[in-house]
């Protein structure tokens, strides 16, 4: 699942999702489609938070004032 990307990850998601809602989905196949959905849950907010981290990171490096070293080549 770690090479899924996120795109992936949501599609095949919202497939698991349309399968547990088959009401002709047997028990022992939906326990295991919730599994699956609960890791691919996971694998989507992990890439999530990463992503929002390096949006962070990008958002500080442009907030910050630039030195003086920095001004002399402007």
């Amino acid at each position: 699942m770690e090479n899924l990307s996120f795109e992936q990850s949501l599609n095949r998601l919202e497939k698991v999702v349309e399968a547990m809602e088959d009401k002709e989905t047997p028990l022992e196949k939906s326990i295991d489609l919730f599994k699956e959905g609960m890791a691919l849950s996971k694998h989507c907010n992990e890439i999530l938070g990463r992503l929002e981290g390096e949006i962070t990171l990008l958002q500080q490096d442009l907030t910050e004032k630039p030195t003086s070293e920095d001004e002399s080549y402007v």
